[in-house]
């Protein structure tokens, strides 16, 4: 057979592989324990309260990777997994870098120097990720990394720097999750602002909050964000507002004359 002969014609879905951060307690674990037949892989010890399915509480790399690795091989039906939260889970990332190392100079990610044990952290990454793509192309899984967010400054080429929320990550691991990620969705409380009149001739501008949560899914200067699927820049936070949405965005257009006839 030609080389020709494998090229793939037509579009080609799979499930997604979906990053979501956000503020402390907006519902991140409960949005993915909304996602089909999910189990969860447990860092936090944070699942009280919700009705989910979970391995025991791992507290080493060697745990997660044992724990993803019973998923390929032993027969189950599950069809979602999730790994709450991965910045908890860089951190024994950086615990097995230290042991492996095997120096007594080495005692913390940081004693590489130069920003090394950053890079050297990036080959456990990459396990994960092996190990995350296997489920996904050969079992059919989705995958959803929580993460926690944080508030840090970004240096855009475009203006002049300002603060905005990303996943509380490692800059080098954050971009290879976020490369890897179809969606990468954050978190947060919707907000109006207001600009009222207090007196000689000054004008403050108030935040109001509605209690709605929302996901945001194209990148602001006030998130990081990213998504595949063309979704709406909103969604209501719930596992079906985002499927709903990406089926939505996945089903062809109809061409305007017929879409005007029906």
């Amino acid at each position: 057979m030609s080389l020709l002969g494998t090229v793939r014609k037509g579009p080609v879905f799979n499930p997604p592989r979906v990053m979501t951060y956000g503020v402390a307690g907006i519902g991140k674990t409960t949005f993915a324990a909304g996602a089909p037949k999910p189990i969860f892989i447990d860092l936090e010890g944070g699942l009280d309260g919700i009705d989910a399915h979970a391995f025991p509480l791992a507290k080493t790399f060697a745990d997660v990777r044992r724990q993803l690795w019973s998923l390929f091989t032993d027969e189950h039906d599950y069809e979602t997994v999730i790994i709450d939260s991965i910045d908890w889970m860089e951190k024994l990332i950086w615990q097995q870098a230290v042991v492996d190392a095997k120096s007594e100079k080495i005692k913390t990610v940081e004693d590489f120097g130069y920003g090394k044990g950053y890079i050297i952290a990036l080959e456990y990454w990459q396990q994960i990720i092996d190990l995350l793509n296997q489920l996904r192309s050969e079992h059919g899984m989705t995958v959803i990394l929580i993460a926690h967010a944080e508030v840090k400054r970004f240096d855009s080429p475009e203006s002049e720097p300002y603060e905005r929320y990303q996943p509380r990550l490692h800059k080098t691991a954050s971009a290879r999750m976020q490369e890897w990620c179809d969606v990468v969705l954050f978190a947060n409380y919707k907000t109006f602002t207001t600009r009222s009149d207090v007196g000689f001739n000054k004008m403050v501008t108030r935040a109001i909050g509605s209690g709605e949560r929302v996901l945001y899914t194209c990148e602001k200067p006030s998130h990081l964000a990213k998504n595949r699927f063309s979704l709406p820049p909103e969604l209501p936070m719930s596992w079906e507002a985002f499927q709903n949405a990406a089926a939505a965005a996945a089903r062809p257009k109809q061409p305007a004359a017929a879409a005007a006839a029906q």
